[in-house]
């Protein structure tokens, strides 16, 4: 007698996240782990990932912690890697970032070395991340978050490095696009404004930042950009804070 061999079960959506213990990146990774997302969760400090990790397992999805520095080749190979064995990737979100010194300098006294760094993890290491995983996201016709900030438009005193940077990320964005269009692959930028996270309170040492709201405020965004044809969303930059979502293009 020969026994049928069992159906397969659905293919589990599949997601990497940079930046994904603190902040904006550990509510978008409970966001992701609640909706059926298996994950890579990529960041530097050890301790408050694992921790975030936990947390995500407990919606009974696998969850990969990657500890390490986006700029750093070898972090990104891990992350490649172990996007191996799932055969695509469905989501990758850009949300690890680099401020540059705090307090933060006017761009008379920034050093280079300062600069070299931001544009390295906001931009270079973004950039790089998509040319790691471009084939497994074209597999399952994929999406690409690039985080920004509303200081790639600001000009604000102080911010001019890391708003550089980002509004580098969002002609990035924009162009990769345009060139990723026909592969299936969408990319978006989004500014998810101003938070109650601990990059934030570095931004304004000993200042209080209570009147800023938690990450958690961007769930409904998130939740509306997750669910829309990504044919749709692709080249757009997104306002999370905003009542018209899509207002910031």
């Amino acid at each position: 007698m020969t026994v049928p061999s069992p159906e397969p079960g659905p293919v589990r959506r599949t997601a990497v996240l940079t930046g994904a213990s603190r902040g904006l990146g550990r509510v978008v990774a409970g966001l992701l782990a609640g909706e059926g997302y298996d994950l890579i969760v990529v960041a530097r400090e050890p301790a408050p990932l694992a921790e975030l990790a936990q947390h995500a397992r407990r919606f009974g999805g696998e969850v990969v912690e990657v500890v390490g520095d986006v700029s750093d080749r070898r972090t990104r190979n891990e992350v490649r890697a172990r996007t191996g064995r799932w055969g695509g990737l469905d989501l990758l979100v850009n949300n690890a970032s680099e401020l540059g010194p705090s307090p933060l300098p006017p761009l008379l006294q920034l050093s280079m070395d300062s600069l070299d760094r931001v544009f390295r993890v906001n931009v270079a290491a973004p950039l790089a991340l998509v040319q790691e995983l471009a084939p497994a996201l074209a597999r399952r016709r994929g999406l690409v978050v690039n985080v920004s900030s509303d200081a790639a438009r600001g000009g604000y005193p102080g911010w001019g490095a890391y708003g550089a940077s980002k509004a580098a990320l969002d002609l990035v964005s924009l162009t990769l696009a345009h060139e990723l269009e026909a592969a299936g692959i969408a990319v978006v930028a989004v500014d998810p404004g101003d938070m109650r996270t601990a990059m934030h309170q570095a931004a304004y040492p000993g200042q209080d930042i209570s009147d800023r709201p938690l990450p958690d405020v961007t769930l409904p965004f998130w939740a509306w950009l997750l669910g829309r044809p990504h044919a749709e969303v692709t080249g757009q930059r997104y306002l999370a804070q905003s009542d018209h979502w899509g207002a910031g293009r």
